[in-house]
């Protein structure tokens, strides 16, 4: 079988790696460094640490759907499951860490994940996705029908505990984005490493064909129920942060359907099966909405209600997108490569 290492030269796999180590190394010096000298709070608040919560959540979800080739519709469900394990932990067990909570929640959420990837064994495609639903519903069911989880506050809306690391407390805005940002790259690191492994091909196998994969000794109930639960994980950290780092409140309401294909929408767009597409999708989710609200403010604001705005942001949002897939269905992330590419091709020419 041909290996990338087949048709890599050696000497290009060490450039390419090292290129690959000194991007990564520049982002997180720009997210760390220069992003909280410059940025101003409502940067921190309503940008940048939602699109951490949510791009964690669209590569949990990539990890199933574009890697392992399961289609789920209630990532919404694990995100509800993360932020409320984590606040009743942190009420009933307040001598654990903060940390602690947060991977205990996330394994609270795979927990429910791995339980309903269980049709993933006989069902696939459509009715799959229609089937994840059930999670979807459950979750805001039992999160509105028992108060034990919200602490039997009658409003059903909690405030979410100080992120609290022993003795730092990340209260403002910067804070925030800094610990969340810490946990994304730690978690996203941890998905890279298990997908360049075996568990990884496995994944990328049983998309592609399972009857070829099990042929080929792939045991497809441990890798779908894998795909499930690792998943369910990250997507339960990721309800950790949009909880507890920018809702600072929990409430059912704000894990509803919309939210399920909101990030089913940032894979989509960003491009399936791929780490990068998950941040790219999820800051064309968050950022290009806020441009279009803001323009249309500044131009249009005088001539329509606000009400006219919200529905033609929507209508051109939903436009582009249909115009993106339509020129690389791979999503924004091959835009970007080819660009990328053809950057490198210019340059080298002008030499």
């Amino acid at each position: 079988m041909t290996t990338i290492t087949d048709i890599v030269p050696a000497p290009a796999r060490s450039s390419l790696l090292n290129a690959n180590a000194l991007g990564i190394v520049l982002l997180l010096g720009l997210g760390y460094i220069i992003v909280p000298l410059v940025g101003s709070d409502y940067l921190m608040d309503a940008v940048l640490t939602p699109f951490l919560a949510l791009a964690l959540a669209a590569v949990g979800l990539n990890v199933l759907t574009g890697y392992a080739g399961q289609v789920s519709l209630g990532s919404a469900a694990f995100l509800a499951v993360g932020a409320y394990a984590a606040y009743d932990l942190n009420l009933r067990l307040p001598e654990l860490p903060l940390l602690a909570d947060i991977v205990l929640a996330g394994g609270i959420a795979a927990a429910i994940g791995i339980i309903f990837g269980l049709p993933s064994l006989r069902l696939r495609g459509f009715y799959l996705a229609v089937s994840t639903l059930a999670a979807q519903f459950f979750v805001q069911w039992a999160l509105t029908k028992f108060g034990w989880f919200s602490n039997d506050n009658a409003s059903g809306v909690i405030d979410a505990p100080v992120l609290r690391v022993g003795s730092l407390t990340f209260t403002s805005a910067t804070g925030r984005y800094v610990f969340s940002l810490s946990v994304v790259a730690i978690a996203t690191a941890l998905t890279a490493r298990l997908l360049a492994s075996q568990t990884g091909r496995n994944f990328i196998a049983v998309r592609d064909h399972e009857v070829a994969a099990k042929v080929i000794g792939v045991p497809l109930l441990r890798t779908k129920l894998l795909a499930f639960g690792f998943s369910s994980f990250l997507i339960g950290v990721a309800g950790v942060l949009w909880a507890f780092a920018y809702l600072r409140t929990v409430e059912p309401a704000g894990f509803n359907l919309d939210r399920s294909f909101q990030i089913l929408f940032i894979i989509i767009i960003g491009g399936l099966a791929s780490l990068r597409g998950a941040f790219v999708g999820a800051a064309f989710i968050v950022a290009f909405p806020l441009l279009l609200s803001r323009l249309g403010a500044a131009v249009l604001g005088s001539v329509f209600d606000s009400g006219v705005l919200e529905m033609s942001q929507r209508i051109v949002i939903g436009a582009l997108i249909i115009a993106v897939l339509i020129a690389e269905p791979r999503g924004l992330i091959a835009l970007v490569d080819r660009a990328t590419r053809a950057l490198r091709r210019f340059r080298s020419s002008q030499t």
